[in-house]
């Protein structure tokens, strides 16, 4: 089963000239539809309600965001903005997140959230970095709470870290969240040193890499680490929050990734997956040139419903992560000793 959710308002979430703006859509959607929606079954997202969104985040910022809207929005801060319809959006955002997870958790499969206001910035009390509500962590939390999932992987692979998803799981044990992301860059966070709190040490596992990293560094962080670890972790779930700017065309950060990196990626993610029977959910993170995103979600999508090989990655590009991720993750070390 594949699976494309989508929803009229996310087109009403105006944010005027801003980058991330419904253009986005508009360019994916003609895509697909050109490749007569690669055969996806295509669903309406549902709208969240509060109970869905106050698992992971407080019923202040719930209650502000709506406030926020209802006055016709403006600038939350230098790069986040909203306007009278986004609250509509958001909701659906977060809710067709949710959804989707439940969806192929009872049947299987890959599901595609094509939805606006991407997410994996918004903290539990704060709208930040285009993100008003964190979607891949409402479902996250959704899939362990009510479908029944006892754990979760969050791969991202937005060339941003997702500052929110990792402040909001730091201290569970429950999801593992993997980012591969550029360093520097907005918003700063996401050192390789930092593995989460608590109960959720071990749990969070930052993959920088420098500016001119391309898909051979991408694919084989996932091939060498993320994929082993997820074998040991064995999710119920496989959670992507994917973000399509580390293309070597985006215009808002530095990296060198093309669609077959992109392919190579969710390759490694699907075979994970069907290795230890996790469905795969895709939410839309950035992204901010129109033809690269496009033809980058279209590969992605291809590649999870089918069975095009990853291509084989090199292992010493990762080695430095192997080695900081194998303090918490024993597995990595074994595969030193095998290589």
């Amino acid at each position: 089963m594949a699976l494309y959710v989508a929803h009229p308002s996310s087109h009403r979430h105006d944010t005027g000239g801003h980058p991330e703006n419904a253009g986005r859509l508009r360019a994916i959607e003609e895509a697909l539809a050109d490749r007569d929606w690669l055969g996806m079954e295509r669903v309406e997202a549902p709208a969240a309600d509060r109970s869905l969104l106050e698992r992971v985040h407080s019923p202040e910022h719930v209650t502000a965001i709506e406030e926020f809207t209802a006055e016709g929005g403006g600038m939350i801060d230098l790069d986040t903005v909203a306007s009278s319809g986004s609250w509509e959006a958001a909701l659906h955002a977060a809710g067709g997140a949710a959804h989707a997870a439940e969806r192929v958790l009872d049947e299987g499969g890959v599901a595609i959230c094509g939805l606006r206001p991407p997410g994996h910035h918004a903290e539990r009390d704060r709208a930040m970095g285009f993100c008003l509500f964190n979607n891949v962590a409402v479902a996250a939390a959704h899939a362990i709470e009510a479908c029944g999932a006892q754990r979760v992987l969050v791969l991202d692979w937005d060339v941003h870290h997702g500052n929110g998803t990792e402040a909001i799981f730091a201290a569970s044990p429950d999801v593992l969240y993997a980012s591969i992301h550029q360093w520097p860059l907005y918003p700063g966070t996401g050192p390789a040193g930092y593995a989460g709190e608590g109960d959720g040490e071990g749990f969070t596992i930052n993959l920088p890499v420098p500016p001119g990293a391309g898909s051979r560094e991408f694919a084989a962080l996932v091939e060498h680490v993320v994929a082993p670890v997820g074998r040991a972790f064995d999710p119920g779930l496989i959670a992507i929050s994917a973000g399509f700017d580390a293309h070597r065309d985006d215009p808002l950060a530095n990296c060198e990734v093309d669609e077959a990196g992109y392919a190579d990626m969710a390759a490694g993610m699907r075979d994970l997956g069907r290795e230890v029977g996790a469905p795969i959910l895709v939410c839309l993170e950035g992204g901010y040139d129109p033809g690269a995103l496009a033809a980058s979600l279209v590969a992605t999508a291809e590649t999870l419903a089918g069975d095009r090989p990853a291509r084989p990655a090199q292992r010493d590009l990762a080695d430095d992560a192997i080695r900081s991720a194998a303090a918490h993750w024993p597995v990595l070390q074994k595969g030193a000793a095998s290589a």
